[in-house]
């Protein structure tokens, strides 16, 4: 008899494998993957500054746009322009060269109070336009994709337009006083340029606190206004400020405002001299400058992913 071999045992179909993990992949993985990046991302303080000089062409054509939007609906048009500045100095020099005799003792007062109110003006306005330049143009910033800091930068080119035209009249004043013109004229160039770097770092910082705090607009000028009562830009500060205690002496001579106006006062009036400036004013005027310009452009670019979402 024979004995039938077994058969061999069966076996159950493998199992198929269990997934890893049952939790969901984060976003930002999931992007990285598919090359997706964020939109409206802050890049890189360097790279940011390439896109902007990028749009270096958009600033001054916008800056362009608004100078000639300004007066459109007055009579005398662009000619109001001029006026301004002209009515804003024949103002001050009732008030305090004639009422209060702030000129009494102040060789060429004329030129000398036209000259620090135009400066100081460039400075004013642009701080102010700089503050409202992302709110007043948010539609703008939320509809298009550019380095938003081109708004405060074409607001204080708006302004140093401006200016160049207030010292297109100021050139005339300085004929008509008997003011000759000579080679020191030519400093008013690198103290413009200053001034320019210095407001436009001032512009900078103060759009980013107006976007996010909107009553900031309201309040600057009130700021702004004290900063010139204390700047001399109607009398001689040095005569009022020869008494003081010398820390006061000290703060009042490295003024930011007290030192770009000085220096275009002794640019084009010859009755200006050096003894009547703060000591080391150009180093002054160039560390202002560099501070200011550099602190309000990384102040700006730090929040730069905020701008339009509130």
């Amino acid at each position: 008899m024979s004995v039938a071999s077994a058969a061999p045992p069966v076996r159950p179909p493998a199992r198929p494998p269990a997934p890893a993990t049952d939790r969901p992949v984060p976003p930002a993985v999931l992007a990285a993957a598919h090359g997706l990046t964020v939109c409206g991302a802050r890049p890189g303080i360097v790279e940011y500054t390439r896109r902007l000089w990028a749009r270096r062409h958009f600033v001054t054509a916008f800056a362009a746009a608004r100078q000639e939007a300004l007066y459109t609906e007055a009579r005398l048009g662009q000619l109001w322009q001029v006026l301004t500045p002209l009515l804003n100095a024949a103002v001050y020099f009732l008030i305090f060269g004639m009422l209060l005799g702030a000129g009494r003792g102040v060789p060429d007062y004329i030129p000398f109070l036209c000259t620090g109110i135009f400066v100081f003006t460039f400075t004013q306005t642009a701080v102010q336009t700089g503050a409202r330049s992302l709110t007043d143009n948010v539609g703008l910033v939320r509809a298009l994709h550019f380095p938003r800091a081109c708004l405060p930068i074409a607001a204080t080119l708006l302004q140093l337009r401006q200016l160049l035209l207030s010292l297109g009249v100021l050139t005339v004043i300085l004929v008509a006083e008997g003011i000759p013109f000579t080679t020191r004229w030519l400093l008013a160039v690198p103290a413009l340029f200053l001034l320019t770097v210095f407001n436009t770092g001032l512009a900078l910082a103060m759009a980013r606190i107006g976007a996010r705090t909107t009553d900031f607009a309201q309040v600057l000028p009130f700021v702004t206004r004290t900063w010139m009562y204390v700047s001399g830009i109607f009398y001689d500060l040095s005569r009022i400020s020869s008494g003081a205690p010398h820390a006061v002496v000290l703060l009042l001579d490295v003024n930011p405002a007290l030192v770009y106006v000085g220096l275009m006062r002794f640019a084009l009036i010859d009755s200006v001299t050096r003894e009547q400036l703060p000591p080391h004013i150009w180093p002054l005027a160039a560390g202002w400058a560099a501070v200011a310009g550099c602190a309000g452009y990384a102040f700006f670019w730090s929040s730069e992913e905020e701008y339009g979402r509130g």
